[in-house]
C-alpha cells in the first residue's frame, strides 16, 4: 500500500513504531507490563539500587518531564517503582525499581528477549543491529542540533 509514509520519513517511522510497539506489547503481555512500561523500567534498573534522577532519565528517553510523570504514575501505583529524594540535593527526585519491580522487570526481559530474537529472525539480524544504530543515532541530541540547524550531519 502506498501513502505518506513513503516520502515521509517521520510518518514512516512513527508507522513503523506503531506496529513494533504492538507486537511487542503482544510478546510482553503474560507480564503485565506495555512495552513503553517495560523500556523505562529497563532504563531505571541499570542504575542499581541508588536509582536515576527524574531529569537524565527523561533526557535519555528522550521525553519532557511531564510525560516522564505520567509514565511513572501507574508504575509508581502499582509499587513496581518508587521515587526518592536524591541524598545530595533532596529537591532532586529518583527513581529505583521495588522488589516486586525487580521482580516484573526480569519476567518481562525474558518474554522480551523472545521478542527480540523473533524480530532479528523476520528482519536478519545484522539489519536488526544497524537499524537500532540508525535510530539511535536520530534519537541522539547531535542529530537534533543539525537537524534545527538545517544542516546534514550523517
Amino acid at each position: 500500500p502506498e501513502g505518506v509514509w513513503q516520502n515521509c520519513t517521520n510518518s514512516a517511522i512513527r508507522r513503523a513504531a506503531r506496529q513494533l510497539g504492538q507486537l511487542y506489547d503482544e510478546a510482553i503481555a503474560p507480564s503485565g507490563l506495555k512495552g513503553t512500561q517495560f523500556s523505562l523500567m529497563s532504563q531505571i534498573a541499570l542504575a542499581g539500587r541508588d536509582g536515576v534522577a527524574l531529569k537524565p532519565l527523561a533526557e535519555a528517553l528522550v521525553m519532557d518531564l511531564s510525560a516522564l510523570g505520567h509514565t511513572l504514575k501507574p508504575l509508581t501505583r502499582d509499587g513496581l517503582v518508587e521515587l526518592i529524594a536524591d541524598e545530595k540535593d533532596g529537591r532532586v527526585r529518583r527513581a529505583r525499581l521495588t522488589a516486586l519491580g525487580m521482580a516484573r522487570q526480569e519476567e518481562a526481559l525474558t518474554l522480551w528477549r523472545d521478542a527480540q530474537a523473533r524480530f532479528d529472525a523476520a528482519f536478519g539480524a545484522e539489519r536488526s543491529a544497524e537499524m537500532r544504530a540508525l535510530l539511535g543515532f536520530v534519537a541522539s541530541p547531535g542529530f537534533a542540533k543539525a537537524f534545527r540547524a538545517g544542516k546534514p550531519d550523517a
